[in-house]
């Protein structure tokens, strides 16, 4: 695998850039994928400010919040990685409640967060309406390979070795997941945009995955 040192800074700035070129005449649907460890989060949060600053109104959601009730979620208990895989995200409402409504000629109301895992209660905020040419900027792991629609989609990759040693010990029966993730979906040679985070604070742009 063939990577580019980058300053954090440096990636945002580059990631935003490419955002704000695409045609404002429609929504933008930006993912950003990886294991919690990866920080996929913390990189679409630190994408918001610099979108708008290029003319971009900016949605941030979570993966996080469309997770399923516990009742179906943990319906395998709480710690089966195939069911981590397979029954924890809610796929359908995702789809339809954030990225379906941003198809041209929809109306772009997006719903920013459906379920709250802590409480088991769904949220109750508000549906927001996106305007044209803005663009929604989504969280999560293990969300490519699934028929989500996205206009720029970034993983966030990691050795087998550097995912096992940062998960916390609690979280250590998700690794499974994770390696059915790299054989059936390949997230690497999926998204538009890789960066290695072996090192969260020297990530490389990934030029070429070597197949």
């Amino acid at each position: 695998m063939r990577a580019r040192p980058i300053s954090p800074d440096v990636l945002v700035a580059e990631l935003a850039d490419r955002v704000a070129s695409m045609p404002g005449d429609a929504w933008v649907r930006v993912v950003v994928d990886g294991a919690p460890v990866a920080g996929p989060g913390r990189l679409a949060d630190r994408l918001v400010d610099p979108l708008r600053l290029r003319g971009r109104a900016v949605v941030r959601v979570s993966a996080e919040d469309f997770l399923r009730p516990a009742s179906l979620r943990l319906e395998y208990g709480r710690t089966d990685p195939d069911a981590f895989y397979d029954d924890w995200l809610d796929v359908p409402a995702l789809r339809r409640e954030v990225l379906g409504p941003l198809e041209r000629g929809r109306t772009g109301q997006v719903l920013p967060a459906l379920w709250d895992s802590a409480t088991d209660r769904a949220w109750r905020v508000p549906y927001v309406t996106v305007p044209v040419g803005g663009v929604v900027v989504l969280d999560g792991g293990l969300l490519l390979g699934r028929g989500l629609p996205f206009e720029v989609s970034v993983h966030l990759w990691m050795s087998d070795r550097a995912l096992a040693r940062r998960t916390p010990e609690e979280w250590k029966w998700t690794l499974p997941a994770y390696a059915r993730y790299e054989r059936e979906v390949g997230p690497a040679r999926t998204a538009d945009v890789v960066v290695k985070v072996d090192d969260p604070h020297h990530p490389a742009l990934v030029h070429k995955i070597a197949e």
